[in-house]
């Protein structure tokens, strides 16, 4: 796997970014989420929607109780080690769903033997994240349809 590296943010619209759908893709999101598919000749760079890493820790965690760097190593996993999330994005993202009751924890052994705090997805949390995968499905969905054109052709 290639290095991977933040790209300077242009003051500009991140929405004049322009690929081919069969030139490999390398986006650097946010600050702390790189993606990687096969073979882009120019990094282009999008910020991951407001939520998202959320989005992703909820799931992961809805999987049963988990630490902290295990979600980004169950992340990139998943992914396809596609996605990086970085711990400085992170544990903040943790404390807030915590904040929010969408997440418990409590501190255990981990695999290593040292303490770790363990986090589960609450009630609330599984509710949360049927209602943002069922959003997000949708809007694939919708922007899926974009992309299609008005007869079904891609660009």
């Amino acid at each position: 796997m290639n290095s991977l590296r933040p790209y300077p943010r242009s003051k500009g619209s991140n929405f004049g970014i322009s690929i081919s759908l069969f030139e490999a893709l390398t986006f650097y999101i946010s600050p702390c989420i790189y993606v990687e598919a096969a073979g882009m000749k120019k990094p282009a760079q999008l910020d991951l929607p407001q939520g998202t890493l959320d989005l992703l820790i909820l799931r992961v965690v809805a999987l049963g109780p988990i630490h902290g760097y295990a979600i980004a190593q169950r992340i990139q996993q998943m992914s396809q080690e596609a996605l990086q999330v970085q711990q400085g994005s992170l544990y903040p993202a943790l404390h807030r769903l915590e904040y929010k009751k969408f997440l418990a924890a409590d501190w255990r052994p981990s695999e290593t033997g040292r303490e770790a705090k363990f986090y589960r997805l609450t009630a609330k949390g599984r509710l949360q994240l049927e209602n943002e995968t069922a959003s997000w499905t949708r809007l694939t969905e919708v922007v899926g349809l974009i992309l299609q054109g008005p007869h079904g052709e891609t660009s």
